[in-house]
């Protein structure tokens, strides 16, 4: 039987990703596509509004309208506060790939964590996740002889900087050196900024076009360079990967996991 998955902000380019991705697989299916309240696609075809054709499922406009095992939520922060705590308050798994939280938003997130199994990664692509694998063994066998720099580039339409990615990239980097990255970051540079801490970790944002999501990882040494990169050319790849995460989060037994914090790695089995 395959598991019922509800998509919030159907809408928009993930939304839509994901009603591709569950349409090309066989143990899930979409259950529920959620617009915001007040949105015109409100009571139109799912299927229709993905370019899938006709599915006879029609967008609603809240979860209490839904009907599902897990959800994925790709919407904003505030709104992924509150789908958060709808699915602790149902018991109902949850995978998030939004971006952009503050401390507090984050914090109000992971605080349903001992209620409710909750997946929640800057990006499910199984790349970008194996390279965060590579980094760790990169960072321990060159942190001592270079300097470590990340560029990141997206469409125009994107609202955070750096990217969620990005600076999970940076994170798995400092914790594998021991270094706090709120103390180490710096978020580009401009005028006379004197000669680089060796210790900083340094980030550049590109925004234009319709750049999917590219990043790398720069380890610059004298006489030489090691970069890991990364380059999306379809939303499909994040898709699939929170399709693959929500088909976890409910198990072998096709029950859900036990409540706790989880994210693409162990979906993986990279932790």
């Amino acid at each position: 039987m395959a598991v019922k998955v509800a998509v919030t902000g159907f809408g928009g380019r993930m939304g839509r990703a994901l009603a591709e991705a569950l349409s090309l697989s066989d143990k899930a299916e979409l259950s529920a596509a959620i617009v915001r309240p007040g949105s015109s696609l409100v009571g139109a075809d799912a299927g229709e509004v993905a370019g899938l054709g006709r599915s006879g499922l029609a967008i609603v406009d809240s979860l209490d309208k839904a009907g599902f095992d897990v959800l994925i939520d790709f919407t904003a922060p505030k709104a992924t506060v509150e789908n958060t705590a709808y699915c602790a308050e149902k018991n109902l798994p949850i995978v998030i790939g939004t971006t952009g939280f503050d401390s507090e938003q984050k914090n109000k997130v992971l605080a349903y964590t001992d209620q409710v199994p909750l997946c929640l990664a800057s990006n499910f692509s199984t790349g970008v996740n194996l390279c965060f694998k590579l980094l760790e063994t990169a960072a321990r066998v060159m942190a001592e002889e270079a300097d470590i720099e990340i560029v990141e580039a997206h469409h125009r339409h994107k609202v955070d900087a750096p990217s969620g990615t990005a600076l999970s990239m940076g994170e798995v980097i400092a914790e594998t050196l021991g270094r706090d990255l709120d103390k180490v970051a710096v978020y580009g540079r401009e005028g006379q900024t004197g000669a680089r801490d060796r210790d900083t970790i340094g980030f550049a944002t590109v925004r234009g076009g319709d750049v999917v999501g590219e990043h790398s990882v720069m380890f610059l040494a004298e006489g030489e360079r090691v970069e890991i990169s990364h380059r999306a050319s379809s939303r499909l790849s994040f898709a699939r990967g929170a399709v693959r995460a929500a088909l976890w989060m409910m198990g072998e037994e096709g029950s859900a996991r036990a409540p706790g914090h989880y994210d693409m790695r162990d979906v993986l089995g990279l932790n």
